[in-house]
């Protein structure tokens, strides 16, 4: 399946892959999607988030989550492992001087006592060692505060770009066959974490909502959104060589000379259990 999916890594390849994104900290402000704008809406709404509220997030890359939010006033603690996409972060959020960007994982952190209103990981809580992920959301919360997940991932829905089934010839002739039970999640069935969540015993969704936009992509700006995730940085050159090669020559024969790829992202808002 071209891209990623619908993340599910062993241990051993999330310790491994999850540091790929340093390599590609320069480019992956401008290649990753925007989250649409109605989910900050409706994460606000959901966790009851009021002026002066104190949100912590895990794994804010270059900011493409944290923005939004900033924009909106709250105060936001960001943490990042990565040296360079903590300081793209910086960069990309230096007129928000109630944003802090920590240059530390969620597992190794030391909160110091602090509470926040709010715990999110955009596209990133996949990354979070799921073995004490979310007792450490649990201490870190304020009693009644909220964990919000989501990410962006590839759908694709019935009447969708036949290109991407069609690219998955040259990923199995480069040794990236995808696995025997993948598949391209279509809208209104995406896969949610409402049981991994709930069966902690700490939290209880109380929204999980879907969001699905398209974007429309030429062979330059589809591959430099490839060269983002941790499955294709990963790739030896000369498997990128061919798959970026045969992408071109394939995009450049359309008549439009673009490819259409949907989204979809849910949100997941789960309320701390205080009892």
């Amino acid at each position: 399946m071209s891209g990623p999916g619908w993340y599910q890594h062993t241990p051993a390849a999330r310790d491994r892959l999850k540091v790929t994104f340093e390599s590609r900290a320069a480019d992956y402000h401008a290649a990753r999607p925007d989250y649409p704008a109605e989910l900050y809406e409706q994460l606000a709404a959901a966790a009851g988030l009021g002026p002066g509220a104190r949100l912590l997030e895990v794994g804010c890359g270059t900011g493409k989550a944290t923005i939004p939010l900033a924009a909106r006033g709250f105060e936001i603690t960001a943490l990042e492992p990565g040296p360079r996409l903590a300081e793209a972060a910086r960069a990309n959020l230096a007129g928000y001087d109630r944003v802090s960007v920590v240059p530390a994982a969620f597992e190794n952190w030391e909160p110091a006592g602090e509470r926040f209103d709010l715990i999110y990981a955009a596209t990133a809580w996949h990354w979070v060692d799921p073995a004490v992920g979310y007792d450490l959301a649990w201490r870190v919360l304020r009693p009644g505060g909220h964990l919000a997940i989501w990410g962006a991932g590839h759908v694709l829905p019935d009447d969708g770009d036949p290109f991407f089934r069609q690219i998955q010839d040259v990923y199995d002739e480069i040794g990236e066959s995808a696995p025997a039970d993948s598949y391209f999640p279509k809208p209104g069935g995406l896969p949610t974490d409402r049981i991994a969540i709930e069966s902690s015993g700490l939290f209880a969704v109380t929204l999980a909502t879907e969001f699905i936009w398209a974007l429309d992509y030429t062979a330059d700006q589809y591959i430099a959104l490839l060269d983002t995730f941790s499955s294709h940085i990963d790739m030896a050159p000369w498997q990128r060589d061919r798959l970026y090669g045969e992408i071109t020559r394939r995009i450049a024969a359309r008549p439009d000379n673009t490819v259409r790829r949907h989204w979809g992202a849910v949100l997941q808002v789960a309320r701390r259990l205080d009892g």
